[in-house]
């Protein structure tokens, strides 16, 4: 037998035009850049606490028992073959019945799709409703809407939201730029901060729109908001949940919902997720999403269908999940806080929902022990890790300005013991640096 060709002699040297331009322009995704950071920093032996994925360790939370146990017990049964391309109907229906139980929504069937996880969803939508050239508006910071935008050849609208609206738009914000948009994408609870909406803000949004798409004649098209609410169950303390459609009913001819097990459940990889919204566009989407094959897995539709009408086995796997994940959110913020009240630069906001912390490290401009400046919340995040052993997002990775400080932090994926531990590390890097306007040896900048 002949040995096996080699055929990476005959790739040749990459070359302008072998890919789209929208591929050659998409930029990659700047978390598993992070990420790759981290696996180099603990293949080296450093103590990682790692906040930086918006995901669970299955060491710290489970999927629930009764899903893993209907998952094996329907790949027993030969639940093997494709599924639906709009979902399995009982899984359709559990999500319907769930809506209606929980958020006092009432849709058709219709109205419900099931797909591989939020992700095809959002892109679903975008590809649904929008054409290139659209107007596309959305907060940042958020989760990827830049890059939807450039795969459509849409025209982004990014609006610049802060700590005093809870990094969430308001009416006020948006007013000026939905003229002739096609799209407002908005997510809550917020990925990556963990606030959320309050009532009277996003029923401003709502007004909005309403009053947008009243304005326009018979051959517009309508303004959309496509509503991301995959965290919408792991809500703490007094926070509430709120949806455009429980606010102002007459928004469900406008807005398209996006959610599934993967956050309220820890099950990030089982892929099931649902959208639900006005029928005809909910079409589309099933037509789209058929082509590319964005199932979800026909044995995890079925368990998942089990699950959420199983009322029990939600509220005893929420006990313990939700009480789990607000004790690491509580721990790691009182922790944040008492470094605040000895005077260190870092803030934090009281964690609200998701898995998510929003903290501030005012590092700008100081330097570090070695005399190098940190100029960018990028070099914030090199520092925290190379001397905290703290991994974390900047801001910057979900479009916001890269000066800012601004982090998230994720304890999906760490203890209890290693947020306590990572503490008093943090606290001697912040004493470490020298602030901003200080040479070495010379306090407050003097010349």
């Amino acid at each position: 037998m002949s040995a096996p060709l080699d055929v990476s002699q005959h790739f040749g040297s990459p070359t302008a035009g072998r890919a789209s331009g929208m591929a050659q322009g998409l930029v990659g995704s700047e978390i598993l850049k992070i990420a790759a950071d981290i696996r180099a920093a603990a293949s080296r032996g450093d103590r990682i606490a790692n906040l930086t994925v918006g995901d669970f360790s299955p060491r710290e939370f489970r999927i629930p028992e009764p899903l893993e146990r209907r998952i094996v017990e329907a790949y027993a049964a030969g639940e093997t073959n494709y599924p639906p391309s709009d979902g399995v109907s009982t899984l359709r229906e559990a999500v319907r019945v769930c809506y209606s139980k929980h958020l006092g929504l009432d849709y058709p069937l219709a109205s419900i799709l099931i797909a591989g996880g939020g992700r095809p969803l959002i892109y679903g939508c975008y590809r649904a409703v929008v054409d290139p050239g659209d107007r596309v508006v959305f907060p940042v910071p958020s989760w990827n809407n830049n890059h939807y935008v450039h795969m459509l050849g849409a025209e982004g609208v990014p609006v610049v939201c802060g700590p005093e609206t809870n990094f969430l738009p308001t009416r006020e914000q948006l007013a000026p730029v939905v003229r002739g948009a096609r799209l407002i994408a908005l997510c809550s609870p917020l990925n990556p901060t963990g606030t959320l909406f309050g009532a009277e803000q996003l029923a401003g949004i709502c007004d909005l729109v309403l009053e947008e798409n009243a304005r326009r004649g018979p051959g517009e098209r309508p303004l959309y908001v496509l509503y991301d609410q995959i965290y919408w169950m792991l809500t703490f303390g007094d926070a509430r949940h709120h949806t455009p459609v429980s606010l102002r009913p007459e928004m469900a001819r406008y807005t398209v919902f996006v959610d599934g097990v993967s956050k309220a459940f820890a099950a990030t990889g089982v892929r099931v997720g649902w959208t639900a919204g006005p029928p005809d566009v909910i079409e589309r989407m099933a037509g789209l999403l058929g082509h590319v094959g964005a199932w979800a897995p026909r044995p995890e539709q079925v368990a998942v269908a089990g699950l959420l009408a199983d009322e029990a086995a939600i509220t005893a796997y929420h006990a313990v999940m939700k009480r789990g994940v607000e004790a690491r959110l509580t721990a790691l913020y009182e922790g944040l806080a008492a470094l605040t009240a000895q005077g260190l630069p870092v803030q934090a906001i009281p964690p609200q929902a998701a898995i998510y912390l929003t903290a501030n490290f005012d590092l700008i401009g100081a330097r570090d022990p070695d005399g190098h400046v940190i100029a960018s919340g990028e070099d914030v995040r090199q520092y925290l890790l190379a001397a905290a052993g703290v991994a974390v997002v900047p801001f910057s990775a979900f479009g916001a300005a890269d000066t800012s400080g601004w982090c998230r932090l994720s304890v999906g994926a760490v203890s209890l013991e290693e947020i306590v531990a990572l503490l008093p590390r943090l606290e001697r890097a912040l004493k470490a640096l020298q602030p901003a306007g200080e040479k070495a040896g010379i306090p407050g900048g003097a010349r």
